[in-house]
């Protein structure tokens, strides 16, 4: 079992991402709705993973991503915020953070990536993601690149690509290509294969550097 320590204020949406993770039957959820909270289940429990919101009504969550990291160096740390800013995403990967979701992930894509977090991958939400590398693109000389496509991508997985990119729901990328909803997931099984990724964010940055995909 995974323990998870889980600092969200706002308790509808604390709720919802504990139902996210308690339904896989992996995980076991402490929830924290204050930065003193979460300091005092911090001493107590040592959980395997803080998932914590930026925004706490006593502080802020980057205070608890640095303390947490300097205390506590074994413990998984990811960012989950309704924030994508430039300030946001960097502070909190300074302070340790080493996964950045934001609140609008699907409930499945939750506890995946709390999953691969664990195994010791560094999961990004597809908009942080997109953020990043537009800001490397900013910064570099060539303005226009080919598409490489060095991962063999089929048309059908470069579509299923950019529906992921653009944070649409399985249902809706099948709606969208005319596919039948339960052919999605294979499709994107390959392309994480081909990406040599395991996660969203991991396959769009991906196939944006390699210029699969323009958003």
């Amino acid at each position: 079992m995974i323990e998870v320590l889980l600092v969200e204020d706002d308790a509808p949406t604390r709720w919802r991402l504990q139902d996210a993770l308690g339904t896989s039957g992996e995980f076991v959820v402490t929830a924290a709705a204050t930065l003193a909270e979460a300091r005092l289940s911090l001493g107590r429990d040592r959980p395997q993973v803080l998932l914590t919101d930026l925004q706490l009504p006593d502080g802020h969550g980057l205070e608890l991503i640095r303390e947490t990291r300097q205390r506590y160096p074994d413990t998984e740390i990811m960012v989950i915020s309704i924030l994508g800013d430039e300030d946001s995403v960097i502070a909190a990967i300074r302070q340790g953070a080493t996964g950045y979701l934001l609140k609008d992930a699907f409930p499945d894509d939750i506890a995946a990536t709390v999953r691969d977090l664990v195994a010791g991958h560094s999961p990004i939400s597809a908009s942080i993601a997109r953020f990043i590398v537009r800001r490397t693109q900013d910064q570099s000389v060539p303005a226009v690149q080919p598409a490489l496509n060095t991962a063999r991508l089929t048309p059908r997985e470069i579509d299923i690509l950019w529906g992921i990119a653009k944070g649409f729901s399985y249902a809706d990328i099948a709606g969208h290509l005319g596919l039948s909803r339960q052919t999605v997931p294979g499709h994107i099984k390959n392309i994480y294969r081909k990406l040599e990724v395991n996660t969203r964010g991991e396959a769009v940055f991906e196939a944006l550097q390699q210029g699969l995909i323009r958003l």
